[in-house]
């Protein structure tokens, strides 16, 4: 049964700091790319944005509005990957989900967490 659990969603201040986790079980977690996304209040599925990604290989990719900010890792014998936040700003406020990507030829499998929730405010 595949899983994909995302934790470490919470209240923080503008310039503060969080580390969220993805915890993935049930697929060979090493042969996928892993990436955040995010959704903003009020937009649907359709507009989330991708924030960072981390190829099987190590090989990362940042939105430019997170470059110097952002930190995404992944530790392939635990299955979980990760996402270092920093200098935070009310502008990132969204629920943020995991998802891991493997193309096959033609044909590609895709599993997304349920997200978590990061709120930067005052």
């Amino acid at each position: 049964q595949v899983r994909v659990v995302e934790s470490g969603g919470d209240l923080v201040q503008p310039g503060g700091s969080l580390r969220l986790s993805c915890q993935a079980s049930g697929f060979i977690f090493s042969a996928f790319a892993m990436s955040w996304f995010r959704q903003g209040p009020g937009k649907g599925r359709e507009d989330r944005e991708l924030v960072a990604g981390i190829s099987p290989y190590g090989t990362t990719n940042y939105t430019d509005s997170v470059k110097g900010r952002f930190t995404i890792s992944r530790d392939n014998a635990k299955n979980t990957m990760y996402l270092q936040m920093s200098d935070l700003k009310p502008e990132d406020t969204a629920v943020y989900y995991c998802n891991a990507e493997r193309r096959m030829g033609s044909a590609t499998m895709g599993y997304w967490g349920q997200g978590t929730q990061v709120t930067v405010a005052s």
